[in-house]
């Protein structure tokens, strides 16, 4: 704010009270995760906890009291759910939460040009005023017994991912909970643990069992349910689940395969979109069996986040440079057999944000399909990398040398319709995340039954070959490897402090980013300053 003298300050989601000589100064609006009425710091958590139908989203100005003021604006949705009950907290925040503060920061900005507007006051008890003050939601209000219903446990644990989970015990270690799944067990003493799969551990509850993705200790780091436990699983069965089937599955299964007609999917659903060593080996097996198959298409889908590339976290507590290095070079396979997948068209399904290595994996694809309001960060030197992934084989390619060199040393993200207008992704779709699968589905059985098919594989082919030639696929993962190995096993670049601020979630003060807004229809133009 230092030097700035706009005329509205646009607040999303504020975790601090705005200064009152900032609010007095300028017109400050904050965009509140919560309908009209709705006021206090856990708004979401609440709402998933009561499994509430329909929340929404309101714009207000700052004043003395937090979230009390007049109303700029406000949109509702319903609440999403999953088949086996309401959606994570985090799920609902990248999800409707943030596509409706989108609107309405448009909104606001065109209200802020408009001299005739005039905010109006908040009334309790008016058509549409659904909220109320809430207090700030403690664990004594998250707390469950592992003897409650799985129902009841999902609700509590989903209301608080991925932050701050719920405090709980797991064989006999204290920790707080998240990435919570129903599953079956045998039946056994609520709160014991029955099995074990891919870092999940399946807890047994009062009426079934939940699994239990991602856990961490006190002042620890979030990780894979198993790797916090550790050897106090010692005993513990492996449940394995194949990924190739068609079948239900009654647990994690965070890598599948499917086929539907001449289209095969294969989905990778990594928690928070962070692909460790063990994952990426197990999505490039997956896909190894995907493009041996005789299918015509290969569509390449994620789950809440598409991909954030290597998983920070298990490298951070490695505590050594070699994990990153394992994790990247895991990641590269993954991103090799996309590449080389020369006898199937291969479609990216871009259904959430993409980040660094991630925006890399999408861009080995034919085409890249992203769904509406998805955020790309396509750059690595934030982290204190120089990145690998065959970028430098696969964003020229897409978007040319000099917007791939102003992609990643700029380190800004990357709307859609950036994306999209510099090529970075083939088409943008809109709708709910159900309705963006199935008309990616619906994408590639089209391009399946296409009958230019043939022809398109074979300049694929042909163009494939032509690159090997001018220049081997393996020589750019060299250059690349060799770069990444100075950033990792010397750290020039600050890689393990950088990850560690990143893992710890230590608050970095940075200033506010000036945007710049079209001329309104009065050629006024608005100065907003985000915070």
């Amino acid at each position: 704010m230092a030097g700035a003298e706009p005329d509205l300050v646009l607040c999303p989601f504020l975790k601090d009270r705005v200064p009152e000589d900032v609010w007095r100064r300028h017109r400050v609006v904050v965009l509140h995760p919560g309908p009209m009425g709705d006021r206090g710091p856990s708004s979401l958590d609440w709402a998933i906890t009561e499994d509430l139908p329909v929340w929404g989203v309101t714009a207000l100005q700052a004043i003395e009291e937090m979230d009390a003021g007049p109303i700029w604006g406000t949109r509702t949705f319903a609440m999403p759910r999953e088949a086996d009950g309401p959606a994570r907290k985090s799920a609902v925040y990248n999800g409707p939460v943030t596509e409706a503060a989108v609107e309405l920061a448009r909104e606001v900005a065109a209200k802020a040009a408009d001299p005739a507007f005039v905010p109006q006051p908040l009334v309790e008890g008016a058509p549409g005023v659904i909220g109320r003050l809430r207090p700030t939601m403690t664990q004594a209000d998250r707390t469950f017994s592992w003897a409650d219903p799985t129902a009841h446990v999902l609700r509590r644990i989903r209301a608080a991912d991925g932050a701050p989970g719920v405090r709980t015990v797991l064989a006999g270690v204290e920790l707080l909970a998240y990435d919570a799944i129903p599953g079956e067990a045998l039946p056994g003493e609520p709160g014991t643990i029955a099995a074990r799969r891919h870092g999940s551990v399946l807890v047994r509850t009062g009426d079934g069992a939940v699994w239990i993705g991602h856990a961490k200790v006190p002042r620890g780091i979030k990780l894979p349910t198993t790797a916090v436990l550790g050897e106090l699983l010692a005993g513990v069965p492996e449940s394995l689940d194949h990924p190739i089937t068609q079948g239900p599955s009654h647990g994690p299964r965070e890598i599948g395969y499917r086929r539907v007609g001449e289209v095969g999917v294969v989905r990778a659903d990594l928690y928070n979109g962070a692909m460790s060593a063990g994952q990426g080996h197990r999505l490039a097996a997956v896909l190894r069996h995907a493009v041996a198959q005789d299918t015509k298409v290969l569509v390449f889908e994620a789950g809440e986040t598409f991909s954030n590339g290597i998983h920070l976290n298990v490298a951070e507590a490695a505590a050594h440079p070699a994990e990153s290095w394992r994790n990247i070079n895991a990641i590269n396979d993954v991103c090799r057999e996309l590449i080389t997948c020369t006898h199937q068209l291969v479609v990216a399904a871009i259904g959430g944000n993409a980040g660094a290595g991630g925006v890399m994996l999408a861009l080995g694809a034919d085409r890249v399909v992203a769904a509406a309001g998805s955020v790309f960060n396509p750059h690595y030197r934030s982290m204190g990398l120089t990145g690998s992934e065959y970028w430098t084989y696969v964003l020229p390619r897409r978007v040319g040398i000099r917007e791939a060199e102003r992609l990643t040393s700029d380190c800004l993200p990357v709307g859609t319709a950036e994306a999209l207008r510099i090529g970075l992704v083939d088409e943008v779709l809109t709708g709910t995340r159900a309705e963006f699968d199935a008309a990616v589905l619906d994408l590639a059985a089209r391009l399946a039954a296409d009958p230019d098919l043939p022809a398109q594989l074979a300049a694929k082919q042909a163009g494939r070959a032509a690159d090997e030639q001018r220049r081997p696929l393996e020589a750019y993962r060299i250059q690349e490897l060799a770069e990444m190995s100075r950033d990792m096993f010397d750290d020039r670049h600050g890689y393990a402090g950088e990850r560690h601020a990143f893992v710890t979630k230590a608050r970095k003060d940075e200033p506010g980013s000036v945007l710049a807004l079209p001329r309104q229809r009065d050629e006024r133009s608005v100065r907003v300053v985000a915070v």
